[in-house]
């Protein structure tokens, strides 16, 4: 689209669109919006381009780079189903996420991730019951120390914060909860049986 085609559909004038090109007009949300509607994208999208999930970088002379909306699915686990399984089952559900955000962002393909619900209060205020956090279960060994999702003594999956102890022989790993009502664990790195790392948290402000 050209420059004067986008300020005929936008209804912008060609002087209030040089000011903001140049930077003299501090940009806000609302100065984005007529032209939204007419390049297809949202206001917040635009302003973060390149940055908020689903866009791409800004070519040279400003124009912006076309990039692919294909998502990629998904599942969530079913945290209620009966425990004993090696892997909980899915949930029936999926959550849909642009694939250039899951390769980008989280490092990750869609196929190695998983939805995880968070049940208790043992990481709060970190998580709270009800978020989602959004696991990576190729990621095996519990390192970088963080957040991770691991199978607890009754078969359940859970999250907890990782610190792997490096100077015990043989090496140790702390398993702690954010709230501090909780208590500490600390197991031989052997017996720790860790589902996946913890890339991502979904949940409601």
């Amino acid at each position: 689209m050209s420059r004067s085609e986008l300020v005929e559909r936008s209804g912008v004038s060609k002087q209030q669109l040089s000011r903001l090109e140049n930077g003299q007009i501090r940009m806000r949300l609302d100065h984005l919006k007529p032209f939204a509607s007419v390049l297809g994208y949202t206001p917040e999208q635009i302003l973060l381009w390149g940055r908020y999930p689903g866009t791409g970088a800004i070519e040279a002379g400003g124009k912006l780079q076309h990039v692919s909306h294909e998502t990629g699915e998904v599942p969530e686990l079913n945290m209620r189903a009966p425990r004993g399984h090696q892997t909980p089952p899915t949930s029936g559900e999926s959550w849909s996420f642009p694939r250039s955000f899951v390769a980008e962002r989280l490092h990750a393909s869609a196929a190695r991730l998983r939805v995880l619900e968070v049940e208790g209060d043992a990481m709060v205020p970190t998580l709270l019951a009800g978020d989602r956090v959004v696991i990576d279960a190729s990621h095996k060994d519990p390192t970088p120390d963080g957040l991770y999702a691991l199978r607890d003594a009754f078969g359940g999956i859970v999250v907890r914060r990782l610190q792997v102890l490096r100077s015990a022989r043989p090496i140790r790993v702390k398993i702690i909860c954010d709230n501090q009502s909780h208590a500490i664990e600390e197991v031989p790195h052997s017996q720790l049986d860790v589902f996946g790392k913890a890339v991502c948290c979904i949940k409601l402000l």
